[in-house]
């Protein structure tokens, strides 16, 4: 059941929402985003994101797809990048992965056949293309696919993973590559072939990704959060800020809690 979070959160899944009933509203990246009942929703969940208004009943099914199963996913090359910087999809009334198929997958995982489990896995990747497909009449480009990128996944999972633990510490493209035994050229071809955007670039999104929870969670200093999340100065912080976000730190919190 859907209720309203005491505070925002993040984690490394792209995470697909499903309201059996009811609606809810989400503070993400800055802006409010609205679910309907009946509509899949698609987003990357290390962006911070935090339910602030749900209805009386709002049933909801969450499912988490492992960014590295999404990454390795043939989907269009912009349109992977749009959500990894933060686009809101959401399916039309008649989407793919409808309430049905939702509960069949509920039931099929709860019967613990891995045979069973494999196939929700297979179903789940399939309506996520599908989604992203649909929404064609919308901002995210969809007439290409991208070629298989197997190890040019395999590449970006390492990183990604040294990303997230170590985002606070001084961090170079250089000392990256070398954490996760790839050369700095083919970390950020890698990056680009995948998610379309640096190393550096996703280094910056996850930064202000931490920091962002921490202004909306915490009374912390935003000199404190600047630090903390690796920003390295207060002008810096500022700068990144204001350049992606359209407002100062100062402002987001303040916004947040009005």
């Amino acid at each position: 059941m859907a209720s309203p979070m005491a505070a925002a959160h993040w984690h490394d899944h792209v995470e697909l929402n499903l309201l059996t009933g009811g609606g809810m509203t989400y503070f993400f990246d800055g802006r409010q985003e609205h679910v309907e009942a009946g509509r899949l929703v698609l987003f990357w969940a290390a962006i911070p994101h935090q339910t602030i208004a749900v209805t009386d009943v709002a049933p909801l099914i969450c499912i988490y797809l492992p960014l590295t199963d999404f990454l390795a996913l043939p989907i269009d090359p912009s349109s992977r990048q749009a959500i990894m910087q933060g686009a809101f999809l959401r399916g039309g009334e008649g989407c793919a992965a409808g309430l049905g198929l939702v509960e069949t997958w509920l039931a099929d995982w709860q019967s613990r056949s891995e045979v069973r489990r494999q196939l929700v896995q297979e179903e789940i990747k399939l309506a996520v293309r599908r989604l992203i497909l649909d929404q064609a009449d919308r901002s995210i480009a969809t007439d290409r696919v991208g070629p298989p990128v197997s190890q040019a996944v395999g590449h970006v999972q390492r990183l990604t993973e040294v990303i997230n633990a170590r985002f606070g510490e001084p961090l170079t493209l250089s000392a990256l590559s070398a954490f996760a035994g790839v050369h700095p050229a083919t970390a950020n071809r890698a990056f680009r072939e995948v998610l379309g955007l640096s190393v550096m670039d996703y280094l910056a999104r996850v930064r202000l990704a931490r920091a962002m929870q921490q202004l909306v969670e915490t009374d912390a200093a935003i000199l404190a959060i600047a630090l903390d999340s690796g920003f390295g100065s207060l002008s810096r912080f500022y700068d990144v800020f204001k350049d992606r976000v359209g407002v100062t730190p100062r402002q987001f919190r303040l916004a947040t809690r009005a």
